[in-house]
């Protein structure tokens, strides 16, 4: 393609997730034309999900799909434009003063950047898993746990995230069942120590989960225990929570945008990057949350700070005749980042996550 046909933007927000949308809705009020760059899955995780009820402002629970329809029509109130296209390369290299994008359609250069590209959840790979997905299976107990109160339950893993979200399982559900396939637990020893003195749950040592049963609702689940090699239907579970991790969605970026050892992107408090004019907000710099009005909030910070980069980058373009923005070093994101995290988890439990 050549350089005529490049499209030019103020702002790319990749991604259209709850993080995404509000960036957009933010940066559409500060003055900024911003155009958002679905990808393959509009909305974002939450569109699986089938109810949330600790959303601020729907006193009934809404879904998941229904929410990520009211952020769409609000952004579009805005003018905010909205593309189908999924990002396949991007140059955000020191030495241009614009960053490039490349998408299975158009190729773009923007004057800021935003990603919010999530991250999914690590699965099983069984088959049903995807179609019960919101029906029984689910990948965040913070977010599901209330809709099996007083039923058995079980959560596969043996981490930290496992652990922890087995002990909020345990304050709904009337069982919690912690299928494991080693025989000692990857997480903390103090969270170890939780869910043993929880009279609620039990663990399945050397446990697999080899098949899901229903078909538009989870009725039970087959385990192995991969020892043994002996088969238990759990007929009286019929919620599955699957805690082995995520996976940020940064594969086109890591070239250039730097990232922790779990492949989250680091920020500062301020969601900037290491590259001066990309930003980053939600799942995809967020290893601990994953909630949506965290990664809302996070989307808001990242589009007011980039709506200020593009204000003073085309004030100073115009007074010191093209002079480039000097990128913010890496060591620079890094700290900030590390010391916002120290500053967060002041007082509290700090871990390691050991994800099995």
């Amino acid at each position: 393609m050549t350089e005529e046909n490049i499209k030019h933007e103020q702002l790319i927000i990749i991604g259209g997730g709850p993080a995404g949308l509000t960036a957009s809705i933010y940066a559409a009020r500060q003055g900024v034309n911003p155009l958002v760059l679905n990808g393959p899955e509009p909305g974002g995780q939450i569109t699986t999900t089938s109810e949330l009820e600790n959303y601020p402002g729907f006193p009934e629970p809404i879904g998941g799909f229904e929410l990520t329809q009211k952020m769409t029509q609000q952004a579009q109130n805005f003018n905010v434009r909205l593309e189908f296209e999924s990002v396949e390369t991007v140059d955000f290299s020191d030495d241009k003063d614009k960053f490039y994008i490349k998408t299975d359609m158009n190729e773009y250069q923007a004057d800021a950047v935003i990603i919010t590209t999530g991250a999914e959840p690590r699965t099983l790979g069984l088959e049903k898993e995807d179609k019960l997905r919101g029906n029984g299976v689910s990948y965040c107990a913070t977010c599901d746990a209330a809709f099996f109160r007083d039923q058995p339950v079980a959560i596969v893993g043996g981490g930290d995230t496992a652990l922890w979200e087995a002990t909020f399982l345990a304050k709904f559900a009337s069982k919690v069942y912690i299928i494991h396939r080693r025989d000692k637990l990857r997480g903390a020893k103090i969270l170890g120590n939780r869910v043993k003195a929880k009279e609620n749950i039990e663990i399945l040592w050397d446990t697999e989960v080899k098949e899901l049963i229903g078909d538009n609702k989870l009725q039970a689940i087959k385990v192995i225990n991969n020892k043994s090699e002996k088969e238990t239907v759990m007929e009286d579970v019929n919620g599955l929570f699957i805690a082995i991790g995520h996976k940020p969605r940064t594969e086109c970026l890591d070239r250039f945008i730097e990232t922790d050892e779990g492949g989250y992107i680091i920020t500062d408090k301020h969601q900037r990057t290491n590259v001066d004019g990309v930003y980053a907000a939600g799942d995809v710099q967020d290893p601990d949350y994953r909630q949506v009005v965290v990664a809302a909030g996070s989307g808001a910070k990242a589009a007011i700070k980039a709506s200020e980069y593009i204000e003073e980058h085309s004030d100073n373009l115009s007074e010191t005749e093209n002079i480039p923005v000097q990128p913010m070093p890496k060591e620079t994101a890094k700290s900030e980042a590390k010391s916002s995290d120290d500053k967060s988890r002041d007082g509290n439990l700090n871990l390691t996550l050991n994800i099995d």
